[in-house]
């Protein structure tokens, strides 16, 4: 019995739990008794009660009190009583006592002592049952069973029976298997046997068709044993799986046409080449555009082109065989992925009829609008064998399609070759942009949420050719990342990113600890030496390792590297912070933040743009706030732009924001004047952070 209840009980943290011998002497000790009195279990065990927690003045009284409950059957009443714990301070508890005979015909009495104090705060208007068992298990909302090795039920707690799956009376003395659905039983048969295999906690999730709906649980399944027993505990998780899902499904699909998303999309496109190589087949890859879409969103306000998107997306799927995919790759950009194509008519058949879908006119709210759609085509495998080469070139016939007069659709062929050729350009160009010191950093503040002081800034890099005049990050980064040039680059930028935050600290005199945040790409992983050259960079620029953060994008956890694990602990080991950036446009986003040690979540710009207006992007962020600050994560918010934006994210506690609404990416000088400048009065509670990108992505 005392290895039931102290299994029991060593579950149980937020309530002391002491048991006494027949002579005061502590027995038992747990983890809440450690927390509330101060002494460990090491020092508790042995002593008696009138020198441990008793205060001088109630010696005697305990003493007596507990004599007459061992000699003459008198209960020692529950009350609100004042102990002392081992700093000497006062405790006040609730306290409830139950005296138990052991199987040596030895009396022990066991202590339940509740803090008041937190109690409280928690259930002002709780009432405590004297009975111990009793207490503890109402105020635990789990459901334990209590099992023989073969999976028999001999005992069972629920505090809520609607959470039972049968009455107690079908289910005391039987096994899971024979009162719950095979597939479920099958589950608990297969970790019983893992448990007593294994002499370990096991845990794992199910779901059960209740009276009042499907409710997800999780069970934990450990082994008593001394006894042979197993006990289980079983939590209803049933909301914290709707959260995980409503993540997971705005990860994958777009929240306003609910078409799969870009990276669910691509990798859709990465399956149908498999299949296609695989059964000597052919397959079609339409980049669709929207034409003049801005227009019409700039003219008739972004809540008609929204409509006019999901109407789009509609018309798509209409248009597509049970076995195509339809996706949206952002803004007014779609893909359609054709499988099993036969030859260039197969798909020009479905790509007329798609343009055609276009040419009727659409309602929206009693107005016609009119809407056209150019569309590029790629075949596999004459246009391209990979996903890259099939996704640039259908993008290129794409652009030519708008060059034709738009409305139209257009096969690629070889003479697309302009976007090719200033690519190569860009790419010659770049070969000497370090030497000649053609690139720069701009910085973006970021301010604290709650009272919009400066806590740090984003550091953005700029390229300045006289050749190609300025290029954006989108253009030249890609290529960048694909030469492999963005490995000197990279190093650049971490380089000119610690060499700016080493002056802005001596410049503001700060004594607070600034942080660089540098994105790494996947290429950058791949260098070998990227931890030595990040150790000598600090190094030579007096910075300390927990001074610098690395932002993480999916694209680095995607690049299914086998030491991708062992590189991140490195860093980690280092002292070095990591950050995962653009958090919500990837569809595998929240198992990493399971699997890696990120400190920091980005919420990309595209859900911030929406969350005043659209409820979705509102519940998904507030979901991804809640998430983060679970997990111990800072929750960052990229592109604010306006006061409304800012006040509802203020309201839903996130940590730091950047954007517009604040200030545009400045240069280096500029940038030091201004955290100079800003909010002189306020100055010395600033925090400090600075995120540099090395690959930036975004262009303002």
């Amino acid at each position: 019995m005392n290895d039931y209840l102290h299994q029991l009980f060593d579950a149980v943290n937020v309530i002391s739990v002491q048991g006494y011998d027949n002579e005061r002497r502590v027995i038992y000790w747990n983890e809440g008794s450690v927390r509330l009195y101060g002494y460990t279990k090491e020092e508790a065990i042995g002593q008696k009660i009138e020198d441990l927690i008793i205060p001088e003045s109630m010696c005697e009284f305990v003493i007596d009190a507990h004599s007459d409950w061992v000699e003459k059957d008198i209960e020692i009443p529950a009350s609100e009583i004042t102990l002392k714990g081992k700093n000497g301070e006062s405790v006040s508890v609730f306290s409830s006592h139950v005296m138990f005979t052991n199987q040596y015909n030895t009396k022990q009495m066991y202590c339940i002592d509740i803090d008041l104090s937190e109690v409280k705060k928690a259930q002002a208007d709780a009432s405590f049952n004297e009975d111990m068992l009793k207490t503890i298990f109402e105020a635990i909302p789990d459901l334990f069973f209590l099992m023989e090795n073969d999976g028999t039920i001999i005992e069972y707690h629920a505090s809520n029976e609607t959470d039972l799956y049968t009455k107690p009376k079908e289910f005391i003395g039987k096994k899971m298997g024979d009162v719950l659905p095979r597939a479920v039983a099958k589950k608990f048969e297969t970790y019983i046997s893992l448990v007593l295999e294994k002499e370990q906690m096991m845990s794992f999730k199910y779901e059960l068709a209740l009276p009042h709906g499907l409710v997800f649980f999780e069970a934990r399944i450990n082994k008593i044993t001394e006894h042979n027993q197993l006990m289980v505990i079983i939590r209803d998780i049933t909301e914290q799986h709707k959260s995980d899902e409503l993540i997971r499904h705005q990860a994958y699909y777009d929240s306003l046409t609910l078409l799969p998303n870009r990276f669910l999309a691509l990798d859709r496109l990465s399956q149908l080449l498999i299949e296609a190589q695989r059964n000597n087949e052919k397959a079609a890859v339409l980049f669709l555009d929207l034409d003049d879409f801005k227009k019409i969103n700039d003219s008739l306000g972004h809540e008609t082109g929204d409509k006019l998107l999901i109407e789009s997306a509609q018309r798509l799927q209409e248009a597509l065989r049970k076995d195509d995919t339809v996706g949206r790759l952002g803004g007014d950009e779609f893909i359609v992925l054709l499988r099993g194509i036969t030859d260039h008519h197969s798909a020009l058949k479905i790509t007329e009829k798609l343009v055609n879908n276009f040419r009727a006119p659409f309602k929206i709210e009693g107005r016609e609008h009119i809407l056209t759609a150019s569309i590029g085509v790629a075949i596999y495998p004459e246009n391209g064998t990979t996903v890259a080469d099939l996704l640039r070139n259908a993008d290129t016939a794409m652009y030519q399609a708008k060059s034709y007069g738009r409305n139209t659709y257009s096969f690629f062929t070889k003479k697309m070759n302009v976007i090719i050729q200033r690519r190569l350009v860009i790419e010659e160009q770049m070969r000497g942009a370090l030497e000649r010191n053609e690139f720069e950093l701009f910085y973006q503040p970021q301010f604290d949420a709650k009272n919009k002081h400066i806590i740090g800034a984003e550091a953005l890099l700029r390229w300045h050719n006289p050749v190609l005049s300025n290029v954006t990050p989108d253009e030249f980064i890609p290529i960048a990342e694909n030469t492999g040039l963005i490995v000197p680059i990279g190093k650049f930028v971490i380089s000119q990113a610690l060499d700016f935050l080493n002056t802005w600290q001596s410049t503001c005199k700060r004594t607070q600890q600034y942080t660089m945040a540098v994105n790494l790409s996947p290429r950058q992983f791949r260098d070998v030496g990227l931890l030595s050259f990040i150790q000598n960079s600090l190094s030579e620029a007096n910075v300390n390792p927990e001074s610098l953060e690395l932002e993480i994008t999916e694209g680095v956890l995607m690049s299914c590297h086998t030491n991708v694990v062992d590189i991140l602990t490195e860093i980690t080991a280092l002292g070095i912070n990591l950050s995962m950036d653009d958090f919500g446009t990837g569809y595998s986003s929240l198992s990493y933040l399971r699997e890696y040690p990120f400190n920091v979540l980005k919420i990309d710009r595209s859900f911030i743009d929406g969350i005043v207006l659209n409820n979705e992007d509102c519940n998904l962020v507030k979901a991804i706030i809640a998430m983060s600050h679970s997990l111990g994560l800072t929750v960052v918010a990229e592109g604010v732009e306006t006061k409304e934006q800012h006040t509802l994210l203020n309201k839903l506690d996130c940590d730091f924001m950047q954007g517009f609404y604040f200030s545009r990416p400045i240069p280096a000088k500029q940038f030091l004047d201004f955290s100079m400048n800003f909010d002189k009065s306020k100055i010395k509670h600033l925090i400090v952070t600075i995120h540099c990108t090395a690959i930036d992505l975004i262009s303002y």
